[in-house]
């Protein structure tokens, strides 16, 4: 059976064609979500016609953000996704932790992949995409480059906010006092994985531990939550569409 699986976000969509039998992925991408959601779901059929030669296949599920939006498939929350997701990649993990542009959420699964718990932050986007995103603008970088801009620190800052506009003006204040912006863009991914840690304390905490969402990409963030949860911290091969890839494995349920 080949489904579909849509990841609807606030930043990005993503959409990946599945085949359940083989449990492989034909077809994954992602693209920055318009303004009207619905165009750039659009836009990525398109591709996956062009590129597949598939016709849209009928089984299909449909999560995040804007998951409501697209009547051609099941509506499953992102708990679920993710967690169905991380299992296809990391089976072994007990805890997922997924940063995407505007939340976070870290999930906690039993051994047979179901979700045991899960706590999320949607109201303040301080651990979010959405910071790093900021952090790169005031530090006048992509945030392709703000992982290895980090990487190069060489002194410990401390940005003592939990909410992001404050956080931003402590970052302007290290901005004005001439701090290395090495040394301010590690002190944003420490600050990010602190709250991570605060999240993860309302859970039964358990590794292994997957690390999901686009935020995932980047490296210095990875090795700072590692450290800070003193557990090795894994990443799958495309952090990005866990979440579509988790609809579409639930599709074919």
């Amino acid at each position: 059976m080949i489904t579909l699986g849509l990841d609807i976000g606030s930043r990005n969509t993503k959409l990946v064609i599945y085949d359940a039998e083989k449990r492989s992925i034909l077809f994954a991408r992602w693209v920055s979500t318009d303004v009207n959601p619905l165009l750039s779901v659009e836009n990525l059929l398109a591709q996956a016609r062009a590129e597949t030669a598939l016709e849209t296949p009928a089984v299909a599920a449909c999560t995040g953000y804007g998951r409501k939006l697209w009547k051609r498939g099941r509506v499953l929350s992102e708990i679920s996704c993710h967690a169905a997701g991380v299992r296809h990649f990391h089976p072994e993990a007990r805890t997922v932790i997924d940063i995407g542009g505007q939340d976070s959420k870290i999930i906690t699964l039993a051994a047979d992949g179901k979700v045991r718990d899960f706590v999320m932050n949607d109201k303040c986007a301080a651990g979010t995409g959405r910071f790093l995103e900021m952090t790169a603008l005031r530090l006048d970088c992509t945030l392709d480059e703000l992982s290895r801009l980090a990487s190069l620190s060489t002194r410990a800052l401390d940005i003592s906010s939990t909410c992001v506009v404050f956080a931003e003006s402590e970052i302007v204040g290290m901005i004005s006092e001439n701090a290395a912006p090495a040394d301010i863009a590690r002190a944003v991914h420490n600050s990010i994985a602190s709250r991570v840690l605060t999240q993860i304390s309302a859970l039964a905490f358990e590794p292994p531990v997957s690390f999901t969402g686009g935020v995932a990409l980047n490296s210095d963030l990875v090795r700072c939550l590692a450290q800070q949860l003193q557990t090795p911290v894994s990443v799958p091969p495309s952090p990005e569409i866990t979440g579509a890839l988790g609809a579409a494995i639930l599709a074919a349920t």
